[in-house]
């Protein structure tokens, strides 16, 4: 089965866009949270922290492959 290339195309446009909204989302969420998430994980070793930004990273996630999906 061969995939055409207008769909490999759309296919990594959307994969970049969803990225980037990743990305952003997260610089957000990181700007809107008192500190630094980074700092606190690696410095600190803040464990709760890190619970919360992977679940954050998680639910961003989900939401950007639900807005790809339709």
């Amino acid at each position: 089965m061969l995939i055409s290339v207008p769909t490999l195309l759309n296919s990594l446009v959307y994969a970049g866009v969803g990225i980037v909204v990743f990305v952003v989302g997260f610089v957000i969420l990181d700007l809107l949270t008192p500190g630094k998430l980074w700092e606190e994980i690696r410095d600190k070793q803040n464990v709760a922290v890190a619970q919360f930004a992977g679940a954050i990273a998680i639910a961003i996630g989900i939401i950007v492959a639900a807005a790809i999906h339709g």
